[in-house]
């Protein structure tokens, strides 16, 4: 996960879930199972979704942008599903300089259950067609699995949502920061000089 610090504006950049591999047991009320998101998946989601938001924590209260906002690009490659986000919320641009944002999570709703039963007694789960709601950046760890009752016309459906942990590779590129990597390469150059007068390399 790449962080950059642009002055008044933060981008994110990384996976947001892989595709094709197994996840930790994760809970549910069938019991414990594994689950894989099947290769295409987040593809096939993303070419249906009129939309997808950008939240924080999932908040739907913190909007930080969307696909059709043009702040949020996402696609699926042979990794799993990245995120590249532009974000100007004030709270996310100083926890991104504290270090305080910690991970992916994505909500979802899985349109074709497909549960198989494991050879060790825990079920395998596969995720092959869902709607892709939305995608949040986290500043708390990541819990992997939540579920919450969502209307849908006269139906009322299941929305999931999973994360991924991630480490942050963060460069602050703001202004104050460059004045003070000038600052830090002068005295540099200053202590380079006085070596030199008293006859260093």
């Amino acid at each position: 996960m790449r962080i950059e610090i642009r002055g008044n504006q933060v981008l994110l950049d990384g996976y947001v879930n892989a595709v094709g591999r197994e996840s930790r047991i994760l809970p549910s009320p069938r019991g414990r199972f594994r689950e894989q998101i099947v290769p295409k998946t987040f593809e096939k989601a993303l070419l249906k979704a009129e939309d997808v938001e950008l939240r924080f924590n999932h908040d739907k209260h913190r909007k930080l942008g969307s696909t059709k906002e043009g702040n949020l690009e996402l696609r699926e490659d042979n990794i799993g599903l990245r995120a590249i986000a532009t974000v100007t919320d004030e709270e996310v641009i100083q926890k991104a300089k504290k270090g305080e944002l910690r991970g992916w999570s994505f909500g979802f709703i899985d349109n074709k259950p497909n549960w198989i039963d494991g050879e060790d007694g825990i079920q395998k789960r596969f995720l092959e067609d869902i709607d892709l709601l939305e995608v949040s950046i986290l500043d708390k760890t990541p819990a992997y699995i939540a579920t919450s009752i969502e209307a849908r016309g006269e139906d009322s459906v299941v929305s999931e949502q999973r994360s991924d942990d991630f480490k942050a590779e963060i460069e602050d590129l703001s202004p104050e920061m460059n004045e003070q990597r000038d600052l830090d390469y002068s005295l540099y150059d200053k202590e380079l000089e006085f070596l030199k007068l008293k006859g260093g390399n």
